[in-house]
């Protein structure tokens, strides 16, 4: 229903419309009508500021730039729904095609989602604006132990709220491989040439060679990454696809035995096809956590924490769950998923265990990241 707002001076000509016969009545009957039309006046008043606050006017946008397939579009039209504030939605494909357009303010958005490492250098740059918290109730149902591993790229949680999370594993078709597999070791054995998908990410591709090498995956040490690239070089023709989303379906249709994947794919695909599993290599690999922030020149700053604080109601962060296949943070939310195989599964929340042996990227700072960048187009290029 639509609400009708009326403003103080019309509230009073609103009331003053008496009729003529009224100021007949007796005078003393006049100071209680009186004290009867002051009070039909603050009720209204009263009412129309209730109904203010209850939906923003229309017209009210939040711009939002996400991950492709990272959001319920449900969730979209609820949040307009309730709140009267349209979101505007565009996607990317990798933190790297973000970045430039954040950077030079090419558009203006309201509220993105990048991850872990990018969301350490975009505050390092200033590109970020701190998010007031007393607007985002709802974090109270955010996993602790998340918001303390997020301090490692966003020191005192001062501008990103944890949306979603995961590891960086090995997802192989039992049917296809005998032996078990736990261990990158088999992404570069030759025995699986041509069935081998690699994962198309500098970071993520030697974050791999690196852990498999021994050494740290946030590495900026030249003998060390020189390391990594030889062995990335010589997995090359190996690869039957260097891929990131197309990884999923080629998987479930039995293309490939083996697939460098994110947990929340593996476990859609595990769904799709019961033959695939997934593990996370002994040698340790990637957590990673996708956070909300809010760039610097955001234009309606209170709209996006406002849609921030909806993504971490339990009932909403469930529904994303369900949709996106990625492990929530939201406490409240995964004690609301009804399928207890999903609720208890290692891939979609690993124990403490697997976590340990893992990493989280950091910023490695503009040197190092051309570095890479230039090491990784030369993998591609099989220049040898």
């Amino acid at each position: 229903m639509r609400k009708i707002n009326f403003s103080p001076s019309e509230l009073i000509r609103f009331a003053n419309i008496v009729p003529a016969a009224q100021s007949l009545q007796v005078l003393k009957k006049g100071m209680v009508i009186k004290m009867k039309k002051l009070v039909l006046i603050a009720s209204l008043v009263m009412l129309s500021i209730i109904f203010v606050g209850c939906k923003k006017e229309d017209g009210e946008k939040v711009y939002v730039y996400n991950w492709g397939e990272y959001i319920d579009p449900e969730v979209r039209k609820l949040f307009k729904e309730k709140t009267g504030i349209e979101v505007v939605y565009d996607e990317f494909e990798t933190n790297e095609e973000m970045y430039p357009k954040v950077k030079t303010n090419a558009v203006k958005y309201d509220v993105i989602c990048p991850s872990d490492y990018m969301i350490q250098k975009m505050a390092e740059e200033g590109l970020l604006a701190e998010i007031n918290l007393e607007n985002i109730p709802n974090i109270k149902y955010i996993d602790p132990s998340l918001l303390e591993s997020s301090e490692a790229f966003d020191p005192g949680n001062k501008y990103s709220v944890p949306y979603s999370w995961g590891t960086l594993g090995i997802l192989y078709n039992k049917t296809m491989v005998e032996e078990p597999v736990d261990s990158w070791s088999i992404i570069f054995d030759e025995k699986y040439s041509g069935n081998i998908l690699m994962i198309d990410s500098v970071r993520d591709a030697f974050a791999i060679a690196l852990r498999y090498l021994g050494y740290d995956l946030n590495s900026t040490n030249e003998k060390e990454l020189k390391e990594a690239q030889a062995i990335l070089k010589a997995q090359y023709p190996l690869v039957q696809a260097y891929v990131v989303d197309q990884v999923r379906d080629k998987m479930i249709g039995g293309e490939a035995a083996i697939g460098v994947i994110y947990s929340g794919e593996a476990i859609y695909t595990k769904r799709e096809n019961p033959d695939l599993e997934y593990v996370v290599p002994k040698e340790g690999s990637n957590v990673w956590i996708d956070s909300w922030v809010i760039p610097k020149n955001a234009e309606n700053k209170e709209n996006a924490e406002a849609f921030i604080n909806f993504l971490c109601d339990p009932e909403i962060a469930l529904k994303n769950f369900e949709y996106i296949t990625y492990s929530t943070p939201n406490m409240e939310a995964r004690n609301l998923i009804e399928d207890e195989d999903i609720k208890n599964s290692p891939v979609a929340f690993p124990d403490q265990a697997t976590i340990d042996r893992c990493t989280a990227f950091k910023y490695l700072g503009d040197e190092a990241e051309n570095l890479y960048n230039d090491m990784w187009n030369d993998v591609k290029s099989n220049m040898k």
